[in-house]
């Protein structure tokens, strides 16, 4: 989640100050009562204040991007359905863009679409050869399988579990009762799908290496002890697979988002006339 709210160094907290225009500030109130009131030029000084280099810097980068680049409505759309994919459904993005402090629909198109900007810049004459793509899907997306996994934090915890699915005791069950993973524990220790290198590497190289309904010996990585199950493994087609794995490798070769912008801005020739802000392009 938070990769594509960093993409531009885009924080959510700061779009709705992206609203204020220097150019319609003047001396209206915004704020009245007894205590006293605010005009537009005071709240306009105090977002200066407070994030007045932050908002600006966006603020152009976005205006450079969409000069050079186009988004449509129909790929922020197909990019906010690959995110609801990511987050089991409509219900579960929702949630986890309240726990990024976003409530508002357009909000999040618009930083799908300055995602996208970003994406099309960096991307922006990048090549890969057929012979790259065809080598990462036999690499990683030929074989895709589907597992669960029961996690624990000890190993004492880890034998018993093993020892009661040794005995015929069902995993699903001894997932929602023993598991510490929260996105699987509910699903019965389900992880869905995943191709490799979705993983951490201990996780992968057993997973990758059992025969479909087996269980693993116990397996230690980072976050505790796992016991995994394959529950299906299938075989993709290149054909089905090539966008994906090309787009992927372009961004592995993508230029830096800095030296894309740095090159924009030195094209748009760009003259900051508010003298305390000036100078906040000068490190770009």
């Amino acid at each position: 989640m938070k990769k594509w709210l960093s993409s531009l160094g885009i924080a959510a907290g700061v779009l709705t100050l992206s609203a204020c225009n220097p150019g319609d500030v003047n001396s209206d109130i915004i704020v009245q009562s007894k205590a006293g009131e605010i005009t537009k030029e005071e709240f306009y000084n105090e977002l200066k204040t407070q994030a007045g280099d932050k908002v600006l810097r966006q603020m152009i980068d976005i205006m450079l991007l969409e000069k050079e680049y186009k988004v449509t409505d129909k790929e922020i759309d197909a990019k906010v359905k690959d995110y609801e994919k990511q987050f089991g459904g409509k219900d579960g993005l929702k949630q986890a863009l309240k726990q990024q402090g976003i409530n508002d629909e357009k909000v999040f198109n618009n930083l799908v679409k300055r995602e996208l900007l970003a994406e099309k810049a960096a991307t922006d004459g990048v090549k890969v050869s057929e012979e790259e793509i065809k080598k990462e899907f036999e690499d990683k997306y030929k074989v895709e399988i589907k597992a669960s996994h029961i996690l624990v934090k000890d190993e004492k915890t880890a034998k018993e579990v093993k020892e009661n699915l040794d005995k015929g005791g069902d995993f699903s069950k001894l997932a929602s009762e023993y598991s510490i993973d929260p996105g699987s524990k509910d699903k019965g220790g389900d992880l869905g799908y995943f191709i490799k290198g979705n993983m951490v590497p201990e996780f992968d190289n057993v997973a990758f290496s059992l025969d479909v309904n087996k269980v693993s010996d116990l397996v230690k990585t980072k976050y505790g002890y796992h016991i995994i199950k394959v529950t299906d493994k299938k075989t993709n087609k290149f054909e089905d697979s090539k966008d994906r794995i090309e787009k992927e490798l372009k961004f592995k070769k993508a230029k830096p988002m800095n030296e894309v912008i740095s090159n924009l801005q030195k094209e748009a020739d760009i003259n900051i006339k508010d003298e305390d802000l000036e100078g906040i392009l000068k490190d770009s």
